[in-house]
């Protein structure tokens, strides 16, 4: 489904156009500059998915989708640093009342960016970083494997376990401080440039009001499982936009069983329930992953020597799809998507 004509859409558009894409290879070797973290700020897409009520525009899911696919097919690193952000916002949104009352309408109106710090729950049962009660708060200590955003981020959503098995997620400033210290950035083989570090918590404190959830590991994990079974959004922008490098008689099949695609992976998106048609998901997932590695490899071959260039779209489109292959991945996609390669 293509909702061009949405504002928040055409404002995607718009931002793509004048500020992301013109500067995405430049982007892809100094880095995402705070001019473009500003202009996302300025953009009002920060709030796509939080309530009216504060100042967010809850926006349908095919609007959020799409919205995600041009930003991505944009410039793949801007998008990564700004889609951490969705995830505090829709926790906030049915968190705990003082962090949500604090933080949601900052973080809905752009003044505010959020990074998030908790992938590694999914490395359970071990436990990369505990949470512990410290008086009237919480304290956190342990590695923190990836955090994107550094250095542009204002706040950042931490999670940890207790020893109790329950996960707390709490907000911290995303600067170096007392029980806060990040790595230098790591050197990584695509978006580098997203600023991504990693974090070593050493009696990190929080105070209770800055605790947005705490929530039994097992409950949350169903929760979580389920959003990693769908196709990521990204996927199909990054396809797309090196489709466009492809004469049209060579794009237009591809193009084409990629629209199918699309079509039937948001239809898994939306079903009603979401823990259902699990094998459908993951092959479906595949089968975008399938046809993302087909247009970008397409795109280096047609570009020829070129393609070697930095300062190529295609290789940098084929370096942020190798990204998008693992990004969110868990080992039960991991064996899906191994599956699908070997014929299994």
């Amino acid at each position: 489904m293509t909702l061009t004509g949405h504002p928040l859409v055409a404002r995607a558009r718009l931002l793509a156009a004048e500020s992301l894409e013109p500067a995405a290879e430049r982007v892809d070797r100094e880095g995402v500059p705070a001019s473009h973290v500003e202009a996302v700020k300025r953009s009002g897409l920060l709030g796509l998915t939080a309530p009216a009520g504060y100042g967010g525009s809850a926006a349908p899911a095919a609007v959020v989708r799409e919205v995600a696919e041009i930003l991505a097919g944009a410039c793949g690193s801007t998008w990564f640093v700004q889609a951490q952000h969705h995830t505090p916002v829709q926790m906030l949104t049915r968190g705990q009342p003082a962090a949500r009352e604090r933080l949601l309408g900052p973080l809905a109106r752009g003044e505010l960016l959020s990074g998030v710090a908790y992938a590694h729950l999914r490395a359970h049962p071990e436990a990369p970083v505990r949470a512990r009660r410290d008086g009237t708060g919480w304290r956190f200590d342990g590695r923190v494997p990836w955090y994107t955003g550094w250095g542009l981020n204002d706040v950042l959503l931490l999670a940890g376990l207790t020893d109790d098995d329950e996960a707390v997620f709490a907000f911290a400033d995303a600067r170096e401080q007392p029980g806060l210290r990040p790595s230098g950035p790591l050197r990584l083989a695509a978006l580098t440039a997203a600023r991504t570090v990693s974090l070593e918590l050493d009696g990190l404190r929080v105070p209770d009001d800055a605790v947005v959830l705490r929530v039994p590991y097992a409950d949350w994990a169903p929760t979580d499982r389920a959003k990693t079974l769908n196709t990521n959004p990204a996927v199909f922008g990054v396809a797309s936009a090196a489709l466009t490098l492809l004469a049209d008689d060579i794009a237009a099949p591809l193009r084409a069983h990629l629209a199918d695609v699309r079509t039937r992976a948001y239809a898994l998106a939306d079903h009603p329930s979401p823990p259902e048609r699990v094998e459908e998901r993951l092959a479906v997932r595949a089968e975008a992953y399938a046809a993302l590695s087909t247009a970008t490899t397409a795109a280096v071959v047609a570009g020829g020597g070129r393609s070697m260039s930095l300062t190529s779209k295609a290789q940098r489109l084929a370096r942020e799809g190798m990204f998008l292959l693992i990004q969110g991945q868990t080992s039960e996609t991991r064996r899906a998507h191994l599956r699908s390669l070997t014929g299994r």
